[in-house]
């Protein structure tokens, strides 16, 4: 990476039974149980793909957000879905091989001008969204915006 302004961050993870494990983010930021789902695991929390989708989406959500606030768009509400797509891979093991996110933002009326720069530039700023891209295919489609829809999908990077 060309900055060389870096960040690093800790989760701890730890074990507590069977394939449950309790992710700890330190900080008074929280804690996730995470399970993997039957028959392996009690499915008791969201598995490792349900926590990268859902941090995708939350990461595409808080981008769009800022960057409407920036424009002085008023935002009412803006909920959003993923969908995970999975296939066995050449070798027959099971990956990750696409993310569908639909965001949907309740903004209030007649700031189309303002909204339409918005959908042009906030994928590029979600952290999480870039990385994950140069290994996953990532769906992007925001609807009920005024003007028109945003529907992005961009390959892989060679490798």
């Amino acid at each position: 990476m060309g900055d060389t302004a870096r960040h690093t961050s800790t989760v701890h993870l730890e074990l507590e039974d069977g394939y449950r494990v309790r992710a700890d983010f330190g900080k008074g930021q929280g804690v996730l149980v995470m399970d993997e789902p039957a028959p392996l695991g009690e499915g008791s929390g969201p598995n490792a793909s349900a926590v990268l989708a859902a941090a995708v989406a939350n990461c595409l959500s808080a981008s769009l957000v800022f960057c409407l606030r920036k424009a002085h768009v008023e935002v009412k509400s803006l909920d959003a879905e993923v969908d995970v797509t999975t296939a066995r891979n050449e070798r027959g093991r099971l990956r990750v091989c696409g993310l569908q996110v639909r965001l949907r933002p309740v903004v209030a009326p007649g700031q189309e001008g303002r909204v339409e720069r918005c959908l042009g530039l906030f994928e590029d700023f979600c952290v999480v969204t870039e990385a994950v891209r140069s290994g996953i295919d990532v769906e992007v489609t925001v609807d009920g915006l005024p003007g028109p829809a945003a529907s992005t999908e961009r390959e892989r990077p060679a490798p």
